[in-house]
């Protein structure tokens, strides 16, 4: 009677366990991934180092993991810098390479840039719609540029758009001559991009994101 109760409970908990994976995978449909500018500059040593640069990456490979495993599209978003005076990025440079903890796979598109807002002057927008895709969910650096601004322009275009915070990375900024720290300005920016009840994105940790919270 035991073993009876046993495997009925076992099957119950498979059962319902392939009901949550199906219902997320359905959820997940349409959807790409874009991980932006996740390059060298941004990390330790770089010419432009981020607060928690390397925190921010280890995220967004676990949620890479997840879309490798599920078999999602996925967009590395790579930004070389063409505009005078420009400090980082620089073309044929090790800081403008992609780093080694989201290197993309031979089957992941990869689009360059010049711009903050990945769709300007890429084949972004029309590569996202050869493929149906109707939602994003974007991760990357900095939060408060290309991030931000790759965001708003995908709700401009009718994307549903979900950020992973803790995904995302920025740096101190100085206005009027006051220093606004990282975290400020991180917190700033996701709350405006979530305004009005997630007007522009939806924001969400990695965590609740992988746990379909």
């Amino acid at each position: 009677m035991k073993n009876t109760f046993k495997i009925i409970l076992t099957s119950g908990l498979i059962l319902i366990s392939m009901i949550t994976m199906n219902a997320q995978k359905q959820k997940m449909e349409n959807t790409a991934l874009l991980i932006i500018d996740v390059q060298n500059d941004y990390f330790p040593e770089g010419k432009m180092t981020l607060e928690k640069a390397e925190q921010a990456a280890q995220n967004i490979l676990k949620v890479l993991e997840y879309f490798r495993e599920n078999n999602l599209p996925v967009i590395h978003i790579q930004h070389i810098s063409t505009n005078d005076g420009a400090a980082f990025f620089l073309p044929d440079t090790d800081g403008a390479e992609i780093n080694h903890l989201v290197l993309p796979m031979e089957d992941e598109k990869i689009i360059v840039k010049h711009f903050p807002n990945s769709f300007r002057e890429t084949d972004l927008l029309s590569f996202l719609q050869s493929k149906k895709i109707k939602s994003l969910v974007i991760t990357g650096m900095m939060t408060d540029v290309c991030v931000e601004s790759t965001t708003r322009a995908a709700f401009d275009f009718g994307f549903s758009n979900t950020v992973i915070g803790d995904a995302t990375a920025t740096r101190n900024r100085e206005l009027n001559g006051v220093v606004v720290k990282a975290a400020d300005v991180q917190k700033s920016i996701l709350a405006g991009i979530s305004a009005l009840g997630g007007l522009y994105a939806h924001i969400i940790n990695t965590n609740d994101f992988l746990n379909g919270k």
